[in-house]
Parts: structure tokens; C-alpha cells; sequence
């Protein structure tokens, strides 16, 4: 028998095509389906789409998104949700915003941005895991919470006139893509692989199919609630770096709506809203979807307000068909 026809190779050789059919068959391949045909219509339809500019601004603009999405990601395989990631990052940004107004040095500001949403996520993480209160009300409490500290911090005005030490950061390139980007990668491979491959990761799977059943198996789920709700808030501290990096200011209304396209991009990227399943690859695929619809928006010259309507579609779309899967294999 030769080398290639040993048992091994031959299983090797069978299970290349099962993985590429389940592949084919995933939520991701749908999305890289969808984007590379929306792409091409935009493309031939709007010449300056395909610009190597343009592209690097549809990289920057969901980097923020891709960053808090992959804290969101975890929350949401917990059977949870996160409403106050927009207020949280206003709050991380003013803070940020008037450390460097006052002259203290960039990593003093780093520190205070990271540690506070850490913060603030401990605080609704918290609120979730002895509270005994659902996830959406907690937060959508803490997001009306987070605004206000955000507007008593600035007293209605905005920061402005900062320094450029993050400048970098939220707006130049390496290697010909922005740095925000490769930020947001390597957030994104790190969440990935911590969700495959650690037991703690694939212990918010568990918590998010049965909490029951994971609590009988050993699973500590205030610690894991704990856990997910302050990483994502972490992770919105470092948006915020990038953020204040790219704008080089602060405003009052920072973060509105951008707790919906960190949902919109992780529901999109095939995170059951029911909890128990879902990708960091499939929420980064959701961003860009996110990101090519606001930036198809703003080349067309379309009103900003279709913006809201699109996402608010997409949510409810993505919700609808993850509700039917779930019923088909209660069904089955």
C-alpha cells in the first residue's frame, strides 16, 4: 500500500471536503457570498467604491465596531445583550478627551480610557450576575446612566483641541491598511481563539444553550456573566483610544446608535440572539456588511437617517431567520 493510500491519507483526503462542505454551508460563507455581490454592484455602479481610499475608510469606520463586537460576541453566546455600549464609550471618551486636555501623558490616558470601561462593564456585569435582572433591562438602564455621567462630565461642551499622540492609532496606515484595522484583527484572532480552544470559552457556549445544565456541569455563571460584560466593556475603552485617535476631539452625542451596529454586525454575523452560537469571524463579517451599507449610503448621496432603517432591518431579518433555525431543530 502506498504512502498516499494509507488509512490516514484517505481520511485525511475525506475530511477535507466535509470541513469545505460545512463550510459552504455556514452563516460565514453566506456573508462573504453576500458581500462580494453587493461589492461588485457597487463597484460597477460607483467608480470611486473600488479606491484604495475608499476601502481604507470602510476599514477605519468598522474597526469601532469590530473591536466592541467581539466583547459583544461573547456577551451574546451568554444568551445576554449589551444596549449601553455607545454611552460607555462616550463616558471612556470624555475621560480620555480631558486627560489629554490637561496635559497628562498619552499612557496615563490610555490607562484611565481602558480601565474605565473595564469599569463600567464590571458594574453591568454585576447587575447581570446577582441582580437577577435580564441582561436588556440592566443595560438599557446603565446606557441612560452612562449618558448622563457623560454629559455631567463635559457640561454640554465639547472637548476639543487635543494633542495628536493618538493620532496614529485612529488614522494612519501600516502596510497600506489602517492600524485600527490590524487592531481590530488581532483582537479578533485572540476572541476567536479563546472561544475554540479554551474551556472557559467554550463555557459561554454551554451557558448560552442551558444555564441549567451548564450550572450542573460546574460552569460558574456569575463568574462567566462577570467576565464577558467587563471584557466588553474593556474593549470599549480601546475604541474610544481610536476613536478620540481619529477625531481628535470629543463630542457630546459620542456613541448614539453605535451600540445597533455592534449588534446589528455580531446578529449578522450569525450569533444566535437566543444565545449558545456564534463566530468572531462571523461578526467581523458582519461589520463589513455594516460598514459597506453606511458607506454605499454616503456615496449615493443618500439620507443619513436610511442608515438607521437598513441596520433596523438587517436586525430584524438576521432575528427572524436565527428564530426559525432554533424552532426547525426543536422541531427535528
Amino acid at each position: 500500500m502506498s504512502t498516499l493510500d494509507t488509512p490516514t491519507a484517505a481520511g485525511g483526503r475525506r475530511q477535507l471536503p466535509a470541513a469545505l462542505g460545512r463550510f459552504l454551508r455556514s452563516n460565514e460563507a453566506s456573508l462573504i457570498g453576500v458581500l462580494v455581490v453587493l461589492w461588485l454592484v457597487l463597484g460597477v455602479t460607483y467608480d470611486p467604491f473600488f479606491t484604495g481610499h475608499n476601502m481604507a475608510n470602510i476599514l477605519r469606520d468598522i474597526s469601532l465596531i469590530g473591536i466592541v463586537g467581539v466583547g459583544m460576541t461573547m456577551v451574546i453566546i451568554t444568551g445576554g445583550i449589551d444596549v449601553s455600549a455607545g454611552s460607555a464609550l462616550a463616558v471612556c471618551s470624555v475621560l480620555i478627551g480631558q486627560s489629554l486636555h490637561a496635559g497628562q501623558p498619552t499612557a496615563v490616558a490610555v490607562l484611565i480610557g481602558v480601565a474605565a470601561g473595564a469599569l463600567l462593564g464590571l458594574f453591568n456585569g454585576l447587575l447581570v450576575a446577582y441582580g437577577r435582572i435580564h441582561p436588556i433591562i440592566v443595560t438599557f438602564g446603565t446606557l441612560n446612566l452612562f449618558r448622563f455621567v457623560s454629559y455631567q462630565l463635559t457640561g454640554g461642551n465639547w472637548v476639543t483641541g487635543l494633542r495628536s499622540s493618538l493620532h496614529d492609532l485612529g488614522v494612519g496606515t501600516l502596510l497600506g491598511l489602517p492600524v485600527s484595522w490590524w487592531l481590530t484583527m488581532l483582537l479578533a484572532v485572540l476572541g476567536g481563539l479563546y472561544l475554540r480552544h479554551r474551556p472557559t470559552g467554550r463555557h459561554l457556549y454551554a451557558l448560552g444553550s442551558n444555564s441549567e445544565t451548564a450550572r450542573l456541569s460546574g460552569v460558574n455563571i456569575p463568574r462567566r456573566h462577570i467576565a464577558v460584560y467587563t471584557l466588553t466593556g474593556l474593549l470599549v475603552g480601546i475604541a474610544a483610544l481610536v476613536f478620540v485617535g481619529r477625531n481628535g476631539g470629543v463630542q457630546t452625542n459620542v456613541g448614539t446608535g453605535f451600540e445597533l451596529q455592534v449588534i446589528a454586525a455580531v446578529v449578522l454575523g450569525g450569533t444566535s440572539i437566543l444565545g449558545g452560537k456564534g463566530t468572531v469571524l462571523g461578526t467581523l463579517l458582519g461589520a463589513l456588511l455594516v460598514g459597506t451599507v453606511a458607506n454605499a449610503l454616503t456615496i449615493t448621496g443618500a439620507p443619513a437617517l436610511l442608515e438607521g432603517l437598513f441596520l433596523g432591518l438587517l436586525i430584524v431579518a438576521a432575528v427572524g431567520v436565527d428564530i426559525l433555525r432554533q424552532r426547525r431543530r426543536t422541531a427535528a
